[in-house]
């Protein structure tokens, strides 16, 4: 949903309804993840995307027909040996999207949840995709790690002949879910069984985007600023040096920073603004500069810690970071040279490389060449569901 907010809100706060459709869960080599949206407006226009093309046009006519009938709809869309040629995912994956009507009388905590993604605070949309009851389908709870609004199960006052039990079990693991940023369709029995049938809940966490921190103010850190933020990272280039350090020498990066790059690090640590999906990218190859930020990265929980150099320059390095008492199991979690092999020669190529070294990392991925390689290739990684479920009922 983060992607189509603005445009959500937009529409809402002139209280035109707007269709949204969702991926809710994904199959073997799916093109967008779960939490991929796509808006159809009361204009007859679509805003983003549920599959990068496949089955766009289906959800947009399906949107239409949400918008006019008031009721949602979980639909499942992919391919066959027999329907390769009809709507569908020509990737061989599945997927199941989710398409709603939101207005401010149906969702009208909307601009609540779009403040919260604004100060880049965690805010989780619980919705009912799939239940035995059809009138419960649609239903949602907002939760937020201190509080929540909304049922999903019972009444306000619990007394609708559903499961306040349900609601319960729901919110500690919406709650867990945010605390650990993931989407997820999470399955419940009537009383809230974690192991039941009957209940499909889809948990979109809307937690503030990861970070990168990129640590000296050189030719390269630039390149890793635009890269950094077409991923979706929050970007900070730090640097000591306030000659290098200038806005306008990194006109993408979301901060920069001038300050001791540990004494950066540390501080944003003990503020509780690093977490396990930063990403720390040391660029700076001095020493006085990288020794001492990298063992204060080295005793967090992060995603990569990658510094550049020479394999003679790390050599370097860590001697220096053993003589400060770094271990070697601590060492090993550098990535140093940083990157993977690609020939890269420019700063902007380099800067590719180390993005494909941390998407590699963060899902799993051996850098192989898809065209040697057998089996899944994209969207096959450890998020995504290995087999389908049983077919989805529709509202």
């Amino acid at each position: 949903m983060r992607e189509v907010l603005d445009e959500l809100v937009a529409q809402w706060r002139q209280g035109k309804p707007t269709a949204v459709g969702t991926v809710v869960s994904t199959y073997r080599s799916a093109p967008r993840p779960a939490g991929a949206s796509m808006l159809v407006t009361s204009d007859e226009r679509a805003v983003g995307s549920v599959s990068g093309g496949c089955v766009e046009g289906a959800v947009f006519e399906l949107g239409q027909q949400v918008l006019v009938e008031h009721t949602p709809v979980l639909q499942r869309y992919g391919v066959s040996d027999d329907d390769a040629f009809t709507v569908g995912l020509t990737c061989g994956g599945l997927i199941d999207v989710f398409v709603e009507r939101v207005d401010p009388a149906s969702f009208p905590e909307l601009d609540e949840v779009a403040a919260s993604v604004a100060r880049k605070e965690p805010v989780a949309v619980v919705t009912v995709v799939a239940h035995r009851d059809a009138q419960r389908v649609g239903l949602r709870m907002v939760v937020w790690p201190d509080r929540h609004s909304g049922t999903v199960c019972s009444s306000q006052q619990g007394s609708s002949g559903g499961s306040s039990r349900a609601d319960e079990a729901i919110l500690e693991d919406a709650r867990g879910a945010l605390a650990a940023g993931r989407t997820v369709t999470l399955h419940y029995g009537p009383e809230g069984q974690r192991r039941g049938e009957g209940m499909s809940v889809f948990v979109n966490s809307l937690d503030p985007p990861p970070r990168m921190l990129v640590f000296g103010a050189i030719d390269f850190a630039a390149a890793m600023a635009r890269m950094g933020v077409f991923l979706g990272y929050h970007v900070t280039v730090c640097d000591a040096r306030p000659v290098f350090a200038t806005r306008s020498r990194f006109p993408d990066a979301h901060e920069v920073v001038v300050n001791w790059p540990h004494r950066y690090l540390r501080a944003e640590a003990e503020a509780g603004r690093i977490d396990q999906r930063t990403v720390v990218t040391v660029l700076t190859h001095d020493p006085k500069f990288d020794v001492p930020v990298l063992i204060e990265a080295l005793r967090l929980d992060l995603a990569y810690i990658g510094a550049m150099g020479s394999r003679k320059t790390h050599q370097n390095r860590e001697l220096r970071l053993r003589e400060a008492g770094v271990t070697d199991a601590e060492l090993s979690r550098i990535a140093s040279p940083i990157g993977l092999d690609l020939g890269a020669r420019t700063p902007e190529e380099t800067a590719v490389s180390i993005a494909a070294e941390i998407i590699s990392l963060r899902w799993g991925g051996d850098a192989t060449r898809l065209v040697k390689a057998e089996g899944p290739i994209h969207g096959a990684h450890p998020i995504a569901q290995p087999e389908p479920a049983p077919e989805p009922a529709q509202a």
